[in-house]
């Protein structure tokens, strides 16, 4: 499989509740870019706010803040040939808009989990249950809207899909939609941590793996 180093930059932005899986699909993907030799990068929406969003809370206005800020990003680096991959929250509708008509060539992919799934099975840190009694207000998902997208290129429930099919659905409609020649899965096994987003990282440097 050789990449066409004329090809235009894209961007997939991955978007859903905190634990629904999108870092876990986004650093699969990011390796899967990196062995066709395409020019990859990846925006995590926490590294980001430890970094270029520094000081911003988590108000509505600081959130929307936040993401356009990611698309800025996004948009510099896609009109650069770059494969970004985006993985924030995302939570308001109008905001991923705005950062679609921003950046052009944009893919986006809900990924889906319910909020009872995510409290109850993938929160490792407590902040669901602290959310759910109250002791943490504004989280997105809780007392703090997310909005389903209406129109995205791409749904993964990862309630019944394993990250491996999500991963393999994912290269399939980057081919469908002629960013990628081939939707074979290049990368197997055990994955260097990229360094690029917010998931465990073992001390032999790969992602720690949390089922």
């Amino acid at each position: 499989m050789t990449h066409h180093p004329e090809r235009q930059g894209f961007t997939v932005w991955f978007t859903g509740l905190s634990g629904a899986g999108k870092s876990t699909i986004a650093e699969m993907l990011y390796h899967e870019f990196q062995a066709r030799q395409m020019r990859s990068e990846i925006l995590d929406g926490d590294v980001v706010r430890q970094n270029l969003s520094k000081g911003l809370g988590f108000s509505k206005e600081d959130r929307d803040t936040n993401i356009l800020r990611i698309g800025f990003v996004a948009e510099l680096l896609t009109r650069n040939g770059v494969a970004t991959i985006c993985c924030p929250i995302s939570p308001y509708r109008e905001t991923r808009d705005q950062v679609r008509a921003m950046i052009g060539e944009f893919v986006e992919v809900y990924v889906h989990a319910t909020l009872e799934e995510l409290s109850h099975n993938r929160d490792p840190k407590g902040l669901y249950k602290k959310a759910l009694a109250g002791e943490i207000k504004g989280f997105t998902g809780v007392d703090d809207p997310y909005e389903v997208p209406e129109r995205p290129e791409l749904i993964l429930d990862t309630m019944v899909e394993s990250p491996e099919e999500s991963l393999r659905r994912t290269l399939s409609r980057l081919k469908e939609l002629g960013y990628l020649d081939d939707d074979s899965v290049l990368v197997g096994g055990d994955r260097l941590h990229s360094g690029l987003t917010d998931l465990r990282v073992h001390e032999t440097g790969h992602v720690v793996n949390e089922s």
